[in-house]
């Protein structure tokens, strides 16, 4: 059973559509008021639930960052059946997955939001137990001080099964690894107050990609939801004027 709050949701605007993709153990409400404001500006838009997130983490600690792309991609073609052009706009890990679909489908733009190549705690990736030990194993979320807003709309387990994090590092490299291959253009949007993906993914992703068409948008004051969090307006703006 999906989690209130944690529903896809599909805005229908013009012929022109935006998929929006969600984070690692987060759900599409963290999208939610980027999707209102770009429909509002005239978009069809959709936002993906990726497979075992928004329903329980025992769920999730069942799927694997294939069944989390393969989400994405459902939610491409479905897209595809009311819209001429698509593009995809992903948040953290969700930032990951939007670049594999615009190196693997003709996507119109890019736009990858706190996508991390560098984990910014990595004492506790050393601290994981072997793969084979992590099933059934958890470890409790340490939340910051969290905006309002985020309070509101930020739907997500409190808790993260620790053989999909495993997973969320293999996505991690493997994307790392087919960065060079992407040409769409892109918007990569990244806070220098991150306290969950280190400052510098946001310009390795920039600095890697073959995009004639590319763009850092750096903020100051966000923490990793930077949907929202105090400079979405900011990000919001940035991206529409990206998207024209």
């Amino acid at each position: 059973m999906i989690e209130k709050g944690a529903e896809p949701f599909f805005l229908r605007g013009s012929h022109k559509g935006v998929l929006l993709v969600h984070g690692f153990t987060g759900s599409p409400s963290e999208m939610i008021l980027l999707g209102n404001y770009l429909y509002k500006q005239g978009y069809t838009v959709l936002g993906v639930r990726l497979a075992g997130h928004g329903t329980s983490v025992e769920e999730m600690a069942n799927t694997d960052w294939q069944q989390w792309y393969h989400s994405v991609c459902d939610g491409y073609h479905l897209l595809r059946g009311w819209c001429d052009e698509i593009s995809v706009i992903g948040l953290s890990m969700g930032g990951l997955l939007s670049i594999r679909l615009g190196i693997d489908f003709p996507v119109k733009k890019v736009v990858s939001m706190s996508a991390p190549i560098f984990i910014a705690n990595e004492r506790n990736l050393r601290l994981l137990p072997p793969l084979e030990r992590s099933a059934g194993r958890y470890h409790r979320k340490n939340r910051r001080h969290l905006p309002e807003l985020a309070k509101r709309y930020n739907v997500s387990y409190n808790k993260i099964p620790l053989v999909c994090v495993y997973q969320l590092l293999d996505v991690i490299a493997k994307t790392k690894a087919i960065l060079p291959e992407l040409t769409k253009p892109i918007l990569v949007v990244q806070s220098e107050n991150d306290h969950t993906v280190k400052a510098e993914s946001g310009q390795y992703i920039f600095d890697h990609v073959q995009s004639q068409d590319k763009k850092l948008f750096k903020i100051e004051l966000s923490g990793h939801l930077v949907t929202l969090d105090v400079e979405h307006d900011k990000v919001f703006k940035e991206i529409k004027d990206f998207l024209i």
